[in-house]
């Protein structure tokens, strides 16, 4: 068993804890998805929180929960076990072992970053899909009507086939900065912090340091995030709601709603990003280290087999 490998089953096994933290700041997600795609004027996150609760109650709050728990596992692994593959190419091995350089840490995540979202994107046009519930937000009147993860899939591609679940993988491809920022500052900051405290670093740490570099991925990137969102969603009879690319997107955003449309809902995603993160990073260190352990176990039993 490879270190990438140990690493990718560290990724598995904390979307148990990604899991958990989803679970606990998913309204976050939900209020802050839901101020991304509104073409209205901008509300506070308040008052988006009671008029889902007023408007669908408390399952408003957690709508298409279980396809982001799915696209947490996938992701996790995914990424994980790329980062790690393609690091440990970088670093070399026995005595020629380095540190990578920033373009290095970089250029991995980056890959690692591309063949994630990838993969996982049909996994997030539909939880956006879900999540948004765009009839019941053009219509409060109508009754809510809430489909499972699968019956989303079959209605996605009946009525715009394969392509359809592949809608935003662009900007979804230029977020991959978002992960190679914030693992490229978690990194720097924790050789940083381990050699300011001289001592073995603690979940606490963990959980300061992926909360900072979460928190500074973020509000770089948070412009694409609104794109990616509403191009994700099914294309409206508007020419201002069809997003040729990027770039298309961000200027008609401007155009019809000012910079501030580029920002609708960061405060709640914000939030919800940085305990996310700070949760996870401190989980993903943790079960590494029992990983490690059990992969030393595992060949020690080996060799004694081998005599």
């Amino acid at each position: 068993m490879s270190d990438n490998v140990v690493h990718a089953l560290a990724g598995k096994k904390r979307a148990g804890g990604g899991m958990i933290s989803m679970a606990l700041t998913y309204p976050l997600v939900t209020a802050s998805t839901r101020s991304q795609v509104s073409k209205t004027a901008r509300v506070g996150q308040c008052e988006a929180f009671v008029k889902i609760l007023k408007e669908e109650g408390v399952r408003g709050l957690y709508s298409g929960l279980n396809s982001a728990m799915l696209g947490i596992a996938v992701t996790q692994y995914v990424y994980y076990y790329w980062y790690e593959f393609v690091k440990a190419k970088f670093e070399g091995v026995g005595a020629a072992q380095r540190a990578l350089s920033i373009a290095e840490n970089m250029l991995a995540g980056a890959i690692a970053g591309a063949a994630t979202a990838s993969i996982t994107n049909p996994i997030w046009v539909i939880n956006t899909r879900l999540l948004v519930n765009k009839e019941s937000m053009e219509d409060s009147s109508k009754p809510v009507k809430r489909l499972s993860t699968f019956q989303a899939a079959c209605k996605i591609f009946k009525e715009e086939g394969i392509q359809g679940f592949f809608r935003g993988l662009l900007p979804a491809l230029v977020l991959v900065i978002n992960p190679v920022i914030q693992f490229t500052v978690y990194e720097r900051l924790r050789v940083w912090w381990e050699k300011r405290v001289a001592r073995t670093l603690n979940a606490f740490d963990f959980f300061v340091l992926g909360a900072l570099s979460k928190l500074c991925a973020t509000s770089i990137t948070y412009p694409y995030i609104v794109v990616k969102s509403r191009m994700q969603l099914k294309e409206g009879n508007d020419e201002q709601s069809r997003y040729k690319s990027v770039g298309d997107g961000i200027s008609k955003i401007i155009k019809t709603e000012g910079f501030k449309g580029l920002y609708k809902g960061i405060e709640a995603k914000l939030l919800q990003s940085v305990l996310s993160a700070a949760f996870t990073f401190a989980f993903k260190e943790e079960l590494f280290n029992g990983a490690m352990a059990l992969l030393v176990l595992l060949r020690l039993k080996q060799a004694k087999a081998a005599q």
